[in-house]
């Protein structure tokens, strides 16, 4: 029953990519939103030369700073379906680079959901990319700056622990991994040092964003699981979907209630049992939703694997059949009543 359903949607959604339409906009721009003003004091002022051969200047860090906002990008389709902007949050160590072309140079998840008539916004989180950062003593404790054969082993692209080499020959892939490995090193450049210790400000700088674009549809990939769950439980009046794909974390188990009016569907690849890790972040999930069912909720689950389709990593969208699962959950957005014309 659900491999007829992935074939249906496959067949009616993810075109070859020369078959897609030109994307046409009627706008697109970008924004900061949240963060808030922090006063520091008792630093040294330095004397620095700004360019080579330059005058000296003294660059005093005391006094007010601006911290803690996110960078957001939108991108309005000139003919759009979508009843409510489609927001895209990115997972840790990341950016909403996540979403654009892929490594090898395919067009992303941003690109198919513009093309089917999605306001779409794609952020970057505190701390990542566009954000910015902030100065010494605002975010606590040390960023954490994983080695390049992090990825290949934690994202369930290789197999497991010790299956990365740097000849990219000897590298141990999963049987039938969709990852593109050859492009692998692009991958890693997309990489950002992150914090433990800022996930409140993320948060909060979230939340500010659903108060400036929404109501709208969130789509939240790992480490923003947890965020897109308790950022709905803060505005469920304002969410009127949620997308998990392989969510690191989910919300707030004492206030599933808030979430029993909300479509869900939660999205997992391949591969997980064979993994230290994502067996038990999925356990975790799998409970959550049963919470939020006993609620009166409803959490539906595309289970890749079990759905007929193979080989996805915890990178699905930059997989190379990265198009097909945007197009299942295409499918399922379109049919919540209310959410796509």
């Amino acid at each position: 029953m659900i491999r007829g359903w992935v074939i249906a949607a496959l067949a009616a959604l993810a075109l070859p990519a020369a078959a897609e339409p030109p994307i046409v906009l009627r706008d697109m721009g970008s924004f900061h939103v949240g963060g808030r003003e922090v006063v520091i004091s008792g630093k040294p002022v330095q004397e620095v030369r700004r360019t080579p051969g330059g005058p000296p200047a003294k660059v005093d860090p005391n006094g007010p700073q601006l911290v803690e906002h996110m960078y957001v990008q939108y991108f309005l389709p000139a003919e759009p379906h979508g009843a409510y902007p489609l927001l895209l949050w990115h997972g840790g160590g990341l950016t909403g680079v996540t979403y654009e072309t892929t490594p090898d140079g395919r067009p992303g998840w941003l690109n198919f959901f513009i093309r089917r008539g999605w306001d779409s916004y794609n952020s970057d989180a505190v701390e990542r990319g566009r954000a910015g950062f902030a100065p010494p003593d605002v975010f606590s404790g040390e960023p954490v700056y994983p080695s390049k054969s992090d990825p290949f082993e934690r994202f369930r692209i290789g197999a497991g622990a010790g299956s990365y080499d740097p000849d990219p020959a000897k590298r141990k892939q999963l049987p039938g991994s969709q990852f593109p490995a050859d492009s692998y090193d692009d991958f890693v450049k997309q990489m950002v040092p992150r914090w433990l210790t800022t996930d409140d400000a993320i948060l909060a700088a979230y939340i500010a964003e659903i108060d400036r674009v929404c109501p709208c549809v969130i789509l939240v990939h790992s480490q923003a699981g947890q965020f897109g769950f308790r950022a709905a439980q803060a505005r469920p009046d304002k969410v009127k979907a949620l997308v998990a794909v392989e969510p690191a974390a989910v919300g707030d188990p004492d206030r599933v209630a808030a979430l029993k009016a909300i479509p869900i569907l939660a999205v997992y690849g391949d591969y997980i049992d064979q993994d230290a890790r994502w067996p038990t972040m999925r356990a975790t999930g799998l409970a959550f939703f049963g919470q939020i069912e006993a609620a009166g909720g409803k959490v539906d689950r595309l289970d890749l694997p079990q759905a007929g389709i193979h080989g996805n990593s915890h990178m699905m969208m930059m997989d190379r059949n990265n198009l097909e699962v945007a197009a299942l959950i295409q499918k399922w957005l379109a049919e919540r009543p209310g959410l796509y014309r």
